[in-house]
């Protein structure tokens, strides 16, 4: 006869009473977690799981709040809660079959911070060697106590289905910390947090040498047929890459029995990172529920070669992100890509483009800050400021400040010259340690762009060349790396631009 308390059965017993517990407690999303920043005077989501049925209730300490909900069929549940003003730390509890007690919660602003490599860079290190920081990156460290900042990282993942949680953790501006923040989402934090005072919390969603493909869902690639392609060229790129491959190596082995001949190239590798939507999948579909003041994006080198693809891609980006944001407004402010021996003119048009089409963006000109070697320009302080002069004057009150350099708006032709017109302008317009403006050139209607003089006349610039009697079209910094002397009064650069739409290099290609 077997003893009712014997330890055989004692231990069967508390393991399923162990295995019942770890599956009903209730469990939260990584960024719902210690340190975390709430959007401030918003009603935001709060999500996580549980057994089915399971009873949950929340309680917030910013105004004693309490909000009971039921997870679902599949132990699935979501609610809201209303914020109040900045300030904190607050506490957060939930209590089911167990109780989590999330600490030091503030209330301020949110801001995603995502994209390619650039905006990935590490203020003092990275993952990858071949990039060391930003200037003077030991200084920024000592100065760099900042409770009232905090970044969580999205872990590099990709996945061929949306995720609903990624690992990451909350982690508060400091001497200790800093050194792996996003150095342009920082430089942005700080300003925004400089001037306003609210405390800012930055949700790190980059990952280097991707393509906004990779970043927008499969829904909306599937359903253009200039997007379709990529992914039907991604998968067709996967599907024959064994035979490519087993094909290569046979001619290797024969050109190893006879070097004269010409060496076989290998086949391309398909790079899942770089693959369409599953990016987003991984690292953006996680996040949707969370509220969010704005975006800060800076990407678009490695779709410099598909440029005109990126004047609809780009677009059709910011308006998904905001759907699935549940805010039509979503500010989504963006950097125009630097100059550099890659990166030719027509993926900066694309983007003054986005700009000028796009409601509720703004565009960070960084013609001033380029590396024709280096498609990692280290002055990330120019780059994040001049980010958060946009978010500063239109989502925060200060109306005064200029937010961009000359953007280009219209032109006319008189005689033998062209007058250009542009936006923020307003304050005046500079040739930079010059009399005259660098970087214009001019075309009749034969297409064929010859240099240019230009000067300021009040708030336009005056275009011409004698060797052009009929001028027609004025392009400015168009070219992979310009080094432009013109500026608004705010110390601003104006963004490249050309008043024609005659056929690009980029035209037509689409993978």
């Amino acid at each position: 006869m077997t003893h009712l308390f014997s330890p055989k059965i004692l231990l069967v017993t508390l393991l399923s009473i162990l295995v019942f517990h770890l599956h009903a407690s209730v469990r939260l999303p990584s960024i719902i977690s210690n340190h975390m920043v709430l959007q401030q005077k918003s009603k935001v989501a709060l999500w996580g799981w549980g057994d089915p049925g399971e009873k949950i209730t929340i309680t917030t300490s910013w105004n004693n709040q309490t909000i009971k909900v039921i997870a679902d069929a599949t132990g699935k549940w979501k609610t809201y809660v209303s914020t109040s003003a900045a300030g904190g730390p607050y506490t957060i509890i939930f209590q089911g079959t167990n109780e989590l007690k999330i600490e030091d919660v503030l209330l301020g602003e949110v801001w995603l911070a995502s994209g390619q490599s650039n905006m990935e860079f590490f203020v003092a290190k990275t993952k990858n060697a071949s990039y060391t920081g930003v200037p003077n990156y030991e200084q920024e460290i000592k100065e760099a106590n900042f409770p009232l900042i905090r970044q969580i990282d999205v872990a590099n993942k990709n996945a061929d289905e949306p995720q609903q949680d990624f690992k990451g953790d909350w982690k508060v501006c400091s001497t200790q910390t800093v050194d792996t923040f996003s150095a342009v989402a920082y430089y942005f934090a700080r300003e925004i947090h400089r001037v306003t005072g609210y405390p800012v919390g930055i949700i790190n969603a980059s990952w280097g040498g991707t393509t906004a493909e990779s970043w927008t869902k499969k829904e909306v690639l599937e359903s253009d047929s200039d997007f379709k392609v990529l992914i039907d060229k991604y998968n067709e790129q996967v599907q024959n890459y064994p035979a490519a491959n087993e094909q290569y190596a046979l001619a290797l082995a024969a050109w190893k029995q006879d070097t004269t001949k010409t060496k076989p190239t290998p086949p391309v590798k398909p790079n899942p990172d770089k693959s369409p939507f599953r990016l987003y999948n991984a690292m953006i579909a996680p996040l949707v529920s969370y509220t969010l003041k704005g975006v800060i994006w800076y990407q678009g080198e490695n779709n410099a070669t598909r440029a005109y693809q990126y004047r609809k891609l780009f677009p059709a980006l910011i308006k998904s992100w905001r759907t699935d944001f549940d805010n039509q407004n979503l500010p989504f402010y963006f950097v125009q890509i630097s100059p550099h021996r890659s990166q030719n003119p027509e993926i900066r048009e694309a983007q003054l483009l986005t700009y000028r089409t796009v409601t509720h963006t703004g565009m960070a000109v960084t013609t001033d800050n380029g590396d024709s070697l280096d498609i990692h320009p280290r002055n990330k302080k120019l780059v994040g400021e001049r980010l958060s002069l946009w978010a500063l004057r239109n989502e925060y009150g200060q109306k005064n400040l200029v937010p961009s350099g000359p953007l280009y708006k219209s032109m006319k032709v008189e005689g033998a010259k062209v007058k250009v017109q542009f936006d923020f302008a307003d304050g005046g317009l500079v040739a930079k340690n010059a009399a005259e403006l660098t970087e214009f050139t001019i075309a009749g209607d034969d297409q064929k762009f010859v240099p240019a003089r230009a000067t300021i006349s009040g708030n336009e610039v005056v275009v011409w060349s004698d060797a052009v009697a009929k001028p027609v079209a004025v392009r400015f910094a168009w070219r992979n790396i310009p080094t432009p002397n013109f500026y608004n009064k705010a110390g601003l650069p104006a963004s490249p631009f050309r008043t024609d739409n005659w056929k690009g290099i980029t035209e037509g290609k689409n993978w």
